[in-house]
């Protein structure tokens, strides 16, 4: 369950960023940004962020959830 979410974050994450990418460099775009184009990247920024947290939160979880139960996590 956690490699199928971690998955699909992963792809969500990849295409928007492959998006973004796309429409910043092969797209013309005007030369003053409409009020509609500034919102929609900024909330598009906002998801990716989110999107950043939760996969390491969930690569983290579930790296520290496999661990055996004899083995401590010393951080030497």
């Amino acid at each position: 369950m956690i490699v199928t979410v971690g998955i699909l974050l992963a792809i969500v994450f990849s295409t928007i960023v492959i998006g973004f990418t796309f429409g910043l460099l092969f797209i013309s775009q005007p030369a003053e940004q409409s009020p509609n184009d500034a919102s929609f990247i900024d909330l598009m920024s906002t998801i990716v962020v989110f999107l950043t947290g939760t996969l390491s939160g969930i690569v983290a979880s579930s790296n520290i959830k496999n661990k055996p139960k004899g083995e401590k996590n010393d951080n030497k």
